[in-house]
């Protein structure tokens, strides 16, 4: 189609209007669900390189076998000795391996968010039938998802691992469920905390950087202060210098009440009382994780 003008006008005004042959699209409207959906999915893949170059899934498969391959250790000595036990139990495990955790949720993190912020698309996904909340959901339930993936298998490979040697069923079961619990608030605390980071520096190595300092500076420094506080006695401090680090929020509530052992000196986790403080702490920071990328992507978004 076009527009014709009178030779009057086109003397100072050469504007055409041109029919190019766009097509209007008349098929059903899926909707926020199915953005958000699709929003998970996509980074739920992304976190483990899939669907990514060959370079992208070698970080993540490498780290997720680092996890796995203890697990598989453990199990067949487990086997050929013909123990009655794990050397190492459920909910210790996530503790032991804390240092690979940290350093996948510091490579995946900035990942999901990062480059988003760096190439302004954040503002284009809000352009569509997707929310704010849409996006923090989606992506914090993605990096949660494949940080339980993470944390799970291994957890899996021990309790198969254990049924093979003929290990107490009910016993291996209950301690098995104890364990995913635990990884289940770690995948949680952990993912909120590295996406609240990422999520205000639009350079993934600034991302990385920040989540690994955050991550292990807090759990070394806190390490410190309640092994001094043990030797100069104050053991009563030390369940309370372990709310300041996210690795020792963990320990304290699997230790309190998911029947771990605790890695604090001495081997003597939270009390009853503090546990609940702990399982406290634990889900007022998920909350606060969330809020805070609400706030974040509110301002982003416009």
């Amino acid at each position: 189609m076009a527009v014709e003008h009178s030779p009057a006008s086109r003397a100072g005004d050469q504007t055409r209007i041109h029919d190019i042959g766009y097509r209007g699209y008349d098929g059903p409207r899926l909707g926020r669900a199915y953005a958000r959906r699709s929003l998970y999915s996509q980074s739920l893949r992304g976190a483990y390189g899939l669907g990514r170059s060959v370079k992208s899934k070698v970080l993540p498969m490498l780290l997720f076998a680092v996890m796995c391959v203890p697990a598989a250790i453990m199990v067949a000595v487990a086997v050929a000795t013909k123990a009655h036990e794990l050397p190492v139990s459920y909910t210790r495990y996530a503790i032991v391996m804390q240092a690979v955790i940290s350093l996948y949720v510091a490579s995946q993190a900035p990942q999901a968010v990062s480059r988003d912020l760096r190439f302004k698309t954040v503002p284009l996904y809000f352009s569509r039938p997707i929310e704010t909340a849409d996006y923090v959901r989606a992506k914090f339930a993605a990096l949660a998802s494949a940080l339980f993936v993470l944390t799970a298998a291994p957890l899996l490979v021990m309790y198969v691992g254990a049924l093979l040697a003929k290990m107490g069923f009910t016993h291996q079961t209950k301690e098995f469920a104890q364990g995913l619990v635990a990884v289940a608030l770690l995948s949680l605390l952990f993912a909120g905390i590295g996406l609240v980071i990422a999520a205000f520096t639009p350079r993934r190595g600034f991302g990385i950087a920040a989540v690994i300092a955050v991550l292990t500076i807090s759990y070394g420094a806190v390490s410190t202060l309640q092994a001094i506080a043990d030797v100069q006695s104050s053991g009563g401090a030390v369940p309370w210098i372990g709310l300041f680090s996210p690795i020792t929020l963990i320990d304290g509530v699997q230790s309190a009440f998911l029947g771990g052992s605790s890695a604090f000196p001495g081997g003597v986790g939270p009390s009853g009382g503090e546990g609940v403080v702990y399982v406290l702490f634990v889900l007022g920071l998920i909350a606060a994780c969330y809020g805070l990328l609400i706030r974040r992507y509110q301002k982003v978004g416009l």
